[in-house]
């Protein structure tokens, strides 16, 4: 069984997605936790019904419309952290970052609580006054809960099969195995290969098979670049693949890559050479580091060519971004995930950086005196930026904005909503000198939102309209460059900014969160898996400790308003119903109840509940602790607690004050202020400071260790004002006059319609599914590949089938594979006889036999069948000893495959051809022949000829012909056909498993 159903993404404008794989046997397998830009959390409904059943969850790529509500999700709903994640490394790093940055941009990632569950009649006399709920923010995760939460994610690597764990509350996952595949379009970017049992499904959403400057294309073909001339096995002839639709109208850039990068260098010559500035909205973990690169080379090449004059050298190049040093540290440690050419690149860097240094020896030169700025003995990536400045803070950014000169911003983010984007946006949208380069041409914000169509949305329709003239500008090719004119109409900021929450609007939402509280922890409670969960304790200590903290946080101050009518309703109801659920387990769960009737019951329900604490340990022991081994000196103890490097503190009572220390609320270097009014220190993002320790790298005004300072000078930069507690959302808006041009470069790296159309018929799916597309992008891949796959058939009624699905959201399907299967029962002495064969990891074998009828007293017998009796009612059970009381209401039984009868040996044996299992590439044939000693090359399409004698031909269906010739020839040459032809004979029986047919 394979039911599929989109949570976010088909058939829609927005780029968020989520699907969700359930496969036989209860197996469920989320994919990706994408989030739109408004960050709305009813979005989430669908995913939230699913959370408590999913068995394991994978990640394809780190941008926010594959994992902008990870975060959200493990701080949010309880048993979602108990989930095994599975992604690459680069997407649980550069996904790190990503969310760091995005929750440090902007309140709205906080979420809004949902006005329907402020509508309940307790919260009716609060919200009464000004006849509308509040838009209360949620408290939003800290850096150290994202880096926490990304920790859980288990890495894989590209090609390596593994077989997942379950989740606690998932049923056993059997022979589940998943793959990672390059996908290209992002650093780390996968495409699943999932197999359960006969299913075989690709998931490939968001891929690239064009080679990039910094990222390899698509593994489809095989190799770093795809260079194969078949898919690979691995992928090929799915029974289910599920496809994103989105690019299925575009048409690639004709020149391809170079024309791409071309185009985009061009456009900012003629805006810097006007003395403008160009902002290019980009996101801050996956396609900058494509434009990022780009850029620095083209720097890199025109203050080399001392003989040029071009503007691009008296311009300044940026990239901003909160988060961007961390993620540029991890990048420049992720090289073997990037395309061959990187790494050939770093190689000739080393190579004649080493020559340099020869040449320092020899004229006895210093090292800096270096020409390339590069210190002896330290290695060089190409993203340590010789000329791009990275700026991290806000007043950095403004300083630099205020300077009058021509510049280039990579800045976060694409939407233009939660970014520096937005601001530099602001700043620069009024001179008809200065130019915004958009690099993706798809809607990010959905229609309706809170935020309306959104600054981008405005951007690409004005660019597609045209109303107020284009500008023609020639490239260096003589190319012409269309940039479009604003003509001075009005663009809309709204801001979204956190107000704290004060009066009525803190008692909703101290009562919110009671009411949560309440409704998880009966949740947890009625889970089944609770009670061996607490086993997992380390010792008392831990569990205290943990309590404490939990006290600590600041959304739980409205602990003592769960006395509230609605509350105590709310707790009757859910108490009698954890009595039911919680079965014997209500002895340890529910305060009050010391009895239980265990008359009836069986198994554990017999016998009185126990937990064993277990000590958690490792290879060589139990942990240790080593604040328990102070000596007396070393020790500050208060009522005999040691309070030395946070130690434990007395829990509150209610109605206690907290003190500022205690609130849980710490400053990002770990350390909590002295009082309201201190100012918060800069430090190193939490999550990456192990990293920066360990690398010695460090950050000096936002930029890497290695930058010199450029004309903006030191900083003394303060992260803004952030709100401390409970708060709400405040929008403010703002109309600007627009007078700067836009010019759009398609630096997505998605797929397009012609990798689509060449590629999905070479895959040969047996059922395709399509997702993460417009409703027209959707319709028309459907189209053309039902045509190209010919995937109409005709079932046992008659009417036509068709295998190509084009699901809405929330709409499953069903996908399981077109397979009729039959459980028999083989005797002992067939089983003795049976040869296995292993072609390519996978054991085959043929077999004879005949069908008989298992008796009953064979069933009762058999263990495994007295098992299928338990069906019976309990008044029946005792009578599965008498087989003649049961034989009418006995299950159907599985009938007994046995030896064939000597009498039918010998007629079977004329009859059964022998069977050639497996599937030839003639393109591995060729290598093996050529290691062997012998010369083969393609002659044709689908023909290989070894050494000038011997020719192999495959044919469409599978077949496989050998032929050899020249009876005529002498002996000598006819010996050395006859040597390569049984030699080519070998090899193909040695890549096939060819089971005898008697």
């Amino acid at each position: 069984m394979f039911q599929f159903t989109p949570l976010l993404g088909a058939q829609s404008t927005s780029p968020a997605s989520q699907s969700l794989l359930e496969l036989d046997g209860g197996v469920k397998v989320l994919i990706d936790v994408g989030w739109d830009g408004d960050f709305d959390v009813t979005k989430l409904k669908d995913l939230e019904r699913h959370v408590s059943s999913l068995s394991i969850i994978l990640l394809t790529h780190a941008t926010p419309a594959h994992i902008a509500a990870f975060a959200h999700c493990c701080k949010h709903l309880p048993s979602f952290t108990q989930i095994p994640i599975y992604a690459t490394s680069p997407v649980i790093s550069l996904g790190r970052t990503l969310l760091q940055d995005i929750y440090s941009s902007t309140p709205l990632a906080s979420t809004i609580i949902p006005q329907s569950s402020l509508k309940d009649g307790s919260f009716n006399y609060l919200t009464s006054t000004n006849g509308s709920s509040p838009q209360i923010l949620l408290q939003p995760p800290t850096s150290e809960e994202i880096a926490a939460y990304f920790a859980l994610i288990h890495p894989l690597k590209y090609s390596q099969p593994h077989q997942p764990l379950p989740s606690p509350f998932s049923p056993p996952l059997h022979d589940l195995t998943i793959t990672a595949y390059n996908a290209g379009h992002t650093l780390g970017g996968t495409i699943w290969s999932i197999r359960h049992g006969m299913e075989s499904i690709v998931y490939a959403v968001d891929w690239n098979q064009a080679r990039e400057n910094v990222l390899a294309g698509a593994a489809w073909l095989g190799g770093s670049g795809g260079g194969g001339s078949e898919v690979i096995a691995e992928l090929h002839r799915p029974t289910a693949m599920i496809c994103s639709a989105r690019g299925a109208e575009k048409n690639a850039i004709a020149g391809g890559r170079k024309r791409r990068d071309d185009m985009l260098l061009d456009m900012i010559r003629t805006a810097v050479a006007k003395g403008g500035t160009v902002l290019i909205p980009t996101d801050t973990s996956a396609r900058v580091l494509e434009l990022a690169y780009v850029l620095e080379q083209a720097w890199r090449k025109e203050h080399s060519d001392t003989a040029s004059d071009s503007p691009l050298k008296n311009t300044k190049l940026y990239l901003a971004s909160r988060n961007v040093g961390a993620t540029m540290r991890y990048v420049r440690s992720m090289l073997e995930w990037m395309d061959e050419g990187v790494a050939r690149e770093l190689e000739n860097e080393h190579s004649n950086s080493g020559n340099r240094q020869h040449k320092r020896n020899i004229s006895k030169q210093t090292p800096n005196q270096d020409p390339a700025g590069q210190a002896s003995g330290r290695s060089s990536t190409p993203f340590d930026f010789k000329y791009m400045k990275l700026l991290e803070h806000r007043k950095r950014i403004e300083k630099m904005i205020s300077i009058k000169a021509p510049r280039v911003i990579l800045a976060s983010d694409t939407s233009l909503e939660w970014g520096f984007s937005k601001e530099i946006l602001r700043r620069i949208a009024s001179d008809a000198a200065n130019l915004i380069i958009l690099t993706e041409d798809y809607q990010n914000e959905s229609s309706g939102s809170e935020l309306g169509d959104g600054l981008r949305a405005t951007l690409l329709k004005w660019y597609h309209e045209r109303r107020d003239g284009v500008a023609i500008e020639t490239g260096q090719d003589g190319q012409n460059v269309e940039q479009v004119y604003t003509g001075g109409r009005n663009l809309y900021f709204k801001d979204a900014q956190s107000v704290p929450l004060e009066g009525k609007e803190l008692l909703i939402y101290q009562q919110y969160l009671a009411s949560q509280r309440q409704s998880q922890s009966f949740s947890r409670l009625s889970n089944g898996t609770a009670l061996e969960a607490s086993a997992d304790a380390i010792d008392e200590t831990s569990s205290t400790s943990s309590s404490s903290s939990e006290e600590s946080d600041p959304e739980r101050q409205g602990k003592a308003l769960n006395t509230s009518a609605k509350t105590a309703r709310f707790n009757r109801n859910k108490t009698e119903l954890g009595k039911e659920v919680l079965g014997v387990n209500v002895l340890l769960r529910q305060p009050g109840v010391y009895d239980y009737d265990v008359r009836g019951k069986k198994g554990r329900e017999q016998m009185f509940p126990f937990v064993n604490k277990r000590r958690r340990g490792d290879d060589f022991g139990d942990l240790i602790r080593p604040e328990d081994y102070l000596r007396a000196e070393e020790r500050d103890e208060i009522d005999g607690q040691d309070i030395r490097n946070h130690g434990l503190r007395k829990q509150e009572g209610f109605g206690q004050k907290r003190k500022w220390q205690d609130s849980g609320l710490q400053i990002d270097n770990g350390q909590a202020a002295d009082g309201p009014n201190k100012r918060r220190q800069p430090a190193i993002t939490s999550g990456d400071e192990a990293l920066a320790n360990g690398t010695g790298a460090s950050i000096v005004n936002g930029r890497g260790g290695n930058e010199e300072e450029d004309s903006i000078g030191e900083s003394e930069d303060e992260p803004e004002e952030l709100v401390a507690g409970p708060s709400k959302i405040a929008f403010k808006s703002e109309s600007i006059e627009a007078n700067l041009r836009i010019a759009y470069v398609d630096f997505a790296g998605l797929h397009d319609q012609r990798s689509l159309s060449f590629l999905i018929p070479v895959i040969r799916p047996k059922k395709l599914i399509l997702v993460s597309g417009t409703a027209s992008e959707t319709r028309s891949l459907a189209d053309e590949s039902r045509q190209k796959l010919k995937t109409e058939a005709v079932d046992d009624s008659g009417k036509n089938v068709d295998f190509v699905f084009t699901p809405s959201n929330g709409q499953t399907i069903d996908a399981s594979v077109d397979t009729n299967a039959w459980t028999v029962k083989l005797s002992e002495a067939l089983v003795r006889r049976l040869h296995w064969q292993n072609v390519k990891g996978r054991s085959v074998v043929t077999l004879m036999g005949h069908l008989a009828a298992t008796t009953l007293d064979e069933t009762v017998a058999d263990p495994s069948s007295r098992k299928k009796l338990k069906l019976l009612s309990d008044e029946e059970e005792s009578k599965i000893d008498n087989a003649a009381a049961v034989s009418e209401k006995a299950p159907e039984l599985a009938p007994t495959l046995d030896v064939l009868p000597a009498s039918l040996v010998a007629a079977t044996r004329s009859v059964a051809q022998p069977l050639h299992v497996g599937d030839l590439r003639l393109a591995d044939l060729r290598k093996i022949l050529q290691s062997t000693g012998h010369t083969a090359e393609f002659r044709g399409e689908g023909t290989l000829l070894i050494d000038g004698l011997v020719a192999v031909r495959k044919y469409g269906t599978g077949k496989v012909e050998v032929e050899g010739g020249g009876l005529e020839l002498p002996v000598l040459q006819t010996r050395t056909m006859e040597g390569s032809f049984y030699a080519v004979k070998r090899q193909i029986y040695e890549g096939l498993a060819v089971i005898a047919g008697g």
